[in-house]
């Protein structure tokens, strides 16, 4: 299992530093790995390396990507939360590096919810 490295984490900060919000800046997704210890036992930072590594090689610049920690579901670990701007998030679950490029692929970039891997869709109460 590859470690995380300090150039890793300067990456990852550099990208997300000062946009907590989809509507802060030019951002139309946020994804969110969770990365408790039982994501990074389950295989979150190879999640985390691939969904970057999407994003570099498509050249996206409308993703922004933050952590967390453990959602509290840790047999559906690795988990990530995807919310595009004016949707419901959604959160995918048993994710692993060839899911996460579908979820890229299909959902981030063109809209498409990958159903197989939704744990749930977030709602607002009274919607």
């Amino acid at each position: 299992m590859a470690k995380l490295k300090i150039e890793d984490l300067k990456k990852i900060k550099e990208r997300v530093q000062g946009e907590t919000s989809l509507r802060a800046g030019e951002r139309r997704v946020k994804v969110t790995v969770h990365m408790g210890t039982c994501g990074i036992a389950a295989g979150a930072r190879e999640v985390m390396d691939s969904l970057m590594n999407e994003i570099e090689e498509s050249g996206v610049t409308d993703v922004v990507v933050t952590t967390s920690g453990c959602m509290g579901l840790c047999s559906r670990e690795p988990e990530i939360t995807v919310e595009i701007l004016d949707q419901d998030p959604i959160i995918y679950e048993s994710m692993n590096p060839n899911k996460m490029r579908q979820v890229f692929k299909r959902h981030i970039l063109e809209g498409e919810v990958q159903t197989p891997f939704v744990l749930a869709k977030v709602t607002e109460q009274g919607k």
